[in-house]
């Protein structure tokens, strides 16, 4: 699928990758359990940073961490997580690398619990997809009571950097919510 220049959403700005990440990607509603865990990890990473500087590394992680294989994640020890701290190729973070091995294995019970992480994430929104009507970029939100009720489950069962915003972002990104203003192409 070839990107193109949208009429709408103007954050992918004119940057190729992020274009085709914006039309092919961004707010399709996924169900995969496998796809939610890397979209969890890459957001959990960009706390701080650009959604831009993740895209550009996101086959380094996808290669630092096993494919975002979450079974793998969960056993990884002391040297694994020191090896990540030394590859320049993602974003070495000690705490989020440390989150994403603790995240690993509380995504892998409340799969087992739930029969899917996806059955799971999707009660936030209803297992309904949010579509805001977004007009204007300056109305699109950085919070919802969704993505509150969301972060403060997912702390209460042990996960790390999945505070509001995070979630938020996760929410779009996995198409959740549909935040692709009313203009844009992908609406």
């Amino acid at each position: 699928m070839e990107s193109k220049k949208q009429n709408g959403c103007i954050w992918p700005g004119n940057d190729e990758l992020m274009l085709a990440y914006h039309d092919q990607e961004w707010g399709t509603p996924l169900y995969d359990d496998n796809k939610l865990f890397e979209f969890m990890i890459l957001d959990a990473f960009q706390a701080g940073l650009s959604w831009k500087t993740i895209l550009y590394k996101r086959e380094n992680f996808r290669i630092a961490f096993d494919k975002f294989n979450a079974k793998k994640i969960a056993k990884y020890d002391e040297a694994k997580i020191q090896a990540l701290m030394l590859d320049a190729g993602i974003v070495r973070n000690q705490l989020k690398i440390r989150a994403t091995v603790t995240n690993a294995i509380h995504f892998l019970r409340i799969q087992k619990e739930y029969g899917s992480f996806s059955k799971y994430i999707w009660q936030f929104t209803d297992h309904k997809i949010i579509n805001n009507k977004i007009t204007h970029h300056h109305n699109i939100l950085a919070t919802s009571k969704e993505s509150d009720a969301m972060s403060k489950a997912l702390k209460k069962e042990g996960f790390k950097f999945v505070g509001s915003t995070i979630c938020y972002a996760f929410m779009q990104a996995s198409g959740m919510v549909n935040d692709h203003l009313t203009s844009c192409h992908r609406h």
